[in-house]
């Protein structure tokens, strides 16, 4: 949740908690409010056990960060550097996998692949996803197979007029112009 979000729940709960000093039921604090009864009653609930304070936020939920903000600006700095500088060579691309790897080895921390997207999005950097090629690729008989083999494997595919858009099934021959009941009617009756 943004820090403006934050801000503004907290402002409804401070307004609930005025309404719930005035003795407004919780029902008419959801309606005034617009927030759900459900949370009305629970905020009524910790006001009446513990006063205000209790419906101020604590600050965002979930765990803390576990790098000291003197690790994350060291992070930041072998962020900056490139995976080259720490033994990935192959590319040079930041995937989650390695940034995982490069907190257990210089801050001993361990941290899940989606532990360190979420800390490097954190940190404005986006993990990227390497290309992955088989090392012995050998283009020129890529593109030489796909302009002569492939063409002879595809084969010519189906007539454009075969086809049909919608999802019934196609008329029968019977049911066709000329074939059915009404087919003669321009022919004068006898």
């Amino acid at each position: 949740m943004t820090a403006t979000g934050r801000r503004r729940r907290e402002a409804v709960r401070r307004q609930a908690a005025e309404l719930f000093e005035q003795k407004i039921r919780p029902l008419e604090v959801a309606q005034r409010l617009r927030v759900s009864r459900k949370s009305a009653y629970r905020w009524h609930q910790l006001w009446r056990d513990d006063g205000i304070a209790a419906l101020v936020s604590r600050g965002p939920s979930g765990s803390r960060c576990r790098l000291s903000p003197r690790c994350l600006d060291k992070l930041v700095a072998y962020l900056q550097e490139g995976p080259a500088a720490h033994g990935w060579t192959e590319d040079q691309v930041w995937t989650a996998a390695r940034v995982a790897t490069l907190i257990g080895r210089k801050f001993h921390i361990s941290y899940s692949v989606s532990g360190a997207t979420r800390l490097m999005h954190r940190l404005g950097f986006s993990p990227q996803v390497p290309v992955r090629q088989v090392a012995e690729r050998d283009e020129e008989a890529v593109k030489v197979w796909k302009e002569a083999t492939w063409a002879e494997v595809k084969g010519p595919g189906r007539p454009a007029g075969a086809t049909s858009a919608s999802r019934t099934r196609q008329a029968s021959p019977a049911g066709r112009l000329g074939a059915g009941p009404g087919a003669d009617a321009d022919k004068p009756r006898s």
